[in-house]
């Protein structure tokens, strides 16, 4: 007997048209399940990040006990694009036992597709989905994307210019190494040893990112928060991801634009190394956070008008979505930097831009796609 509706959902809100059932089975971290079904849309409880048995073991309950609660059948089973997710396995088993088809949705394009389905926005839209990391499907690190989505379809517009993650993930709780990843990409790698000598992997760092090894190329915006906090030595080593791009943002009290700090290539890519040049020769934490939260808004909102006069075609409407976007200095800027162009800009409210509202942005998306 499935629990009782009322202590499964957290949201449930109406959706811009009537679509099939659909179960989305949501993100790695903060993993939520959803369940679109004709003109509704209930998404479950946050169970947390899903590197432990008991929250794997409370999201498959939650796949199974909100269909059963709310009376419907799935004739389709949403997931993230990254095969190997406990949500992404899982869904492959339901789908396997209900005799439904499995529709893999790319994290940022569910993020998106989330933000659309809140606002009841049916129709295109560009996205700006930044945080801290997403596959791609050519199974590229993505995190900071400039996209167009029309429900179940996904263009990428453009991208945050690519840096190196030395030793993967590690990179995302030792932002020094992010740090030391912008020195390299501005050719002052012989740098990376003196300025964080206390760390013994700082000999190795440079070797290590000449060569490619274990120093995947990401273009997320995470990851550039974590670049600027390494080399403004606000929380080198972190306690959890996220904790330096917070005080970063703590102590941006009056940004400001560096002009020339940033380039828009002809392939789309938004290049910000001019930024993180200025961010290396910055000896004050509190200036550099200023320099970066108002370059880095915007930067972005140059990025995004530069590419909507190149093709007048795209929409006029941007939703903010992706865990960066809980940064308010960045956003409130953003946002007035691109209303003030006309544009209009949606921005999450009751699921918030993190990871619980993937499952929702998959289910809709598959939804909307040929089944």
């Amino acid at each position: 007997m499935s629990a009782p509706l009322a202590d499964l959902v957290a949201v449930d809100l109406a959706l811009p048209r009537a679509v099939p059932a659909v179960l989305g089975m949501g993100a790695f971290l903060k993993n939520t399940v959803s369940v679109v079904a004709d003109g509704r849309a209930w998404v479950s409880r946050d169970v947390g990040h899903t590197d432990t048995a008991a929250a794997i073991a409370r999201m498959e309950r939650l796949a199974r006990d909100l269909p059963a609660a709310l009376g419907v059948r799935p004739v389709a089973v949403a997931r993230d694009l990254h095969p190997d997710f406990p949500s992404s396995r899982f869904a492959a088993l339901l789908a396997e036992e209900w005799g439904v088809p499995v529709v893999p949705v790319q994290h940022h394009h569910a993020h998106v597709a989330a933000v659309a389905a809140e606002h009841g926005h049916d129709g295109p839209l560009l996205g700006l989905a930044f945080d801290g990391f997403g596959l791609g499907p050519g199974d590229e690190a993505w995190g900071g994307e400039l996209l167009q989505v029309d429900a179940g379809r996904l263009e990428r517009l453009g991208h945050l210019g690519l840096l190196l993650q030395p030793g993967g993930d590690v990179a995302a709780r030792e932002p020094w190494r992010m740090g030391a990843a912008a020195l390299h990409a501005l050719g002052r790698g012989d740098e990376v040893v003196r300025r964080w000598a206390a760390y013994p992997a700082a000999r190795l760092l440079p070797a290590i990112m000449t060569r490619g090894l274990n120093c995947p190329a990401t273009s997320s915006a995470g990851r550039l928060f974590d670049a600027a906090c390494g080399l403004l030595n606000v929380h080198p080593l972190a306690e959890f991801e996220g904790e330096a791009p917070m005080a970063l943002e703590a102590l941006a009290t009056a940004p400001r634009v560096l002009e020339g700090g940033w380039a828009v290539g002809a392939d789309g890519v938004l290049d910000l190394t001019p930024l993180l040049a200025a961010l290396a020769d910055c000896g004050d934490a509190a200036e550099g956070a200023n320099l970066f939260h108002g370059t880095l808004a915007a930067a972005v909102a140059d990025w995004v008008l530069t590419l909507r006069r190149h093709r007048p075609d795209l929409p006029r409407t941007v939703a903010f979505a992706g865990g960066c976007f809980y940064n308010k200095v960045l956003s409130a800027d953003l946002a007035a930097r691109l209303e003030a162009r006309g544009l209009a800009v949606l921005r999450p409210r009751r699921l918030g831009p993190g990871d619980p509202a993937v499952s929702l942005g998959q289910a809709w998306a598959a939804a909307c796609s040929p089944l």
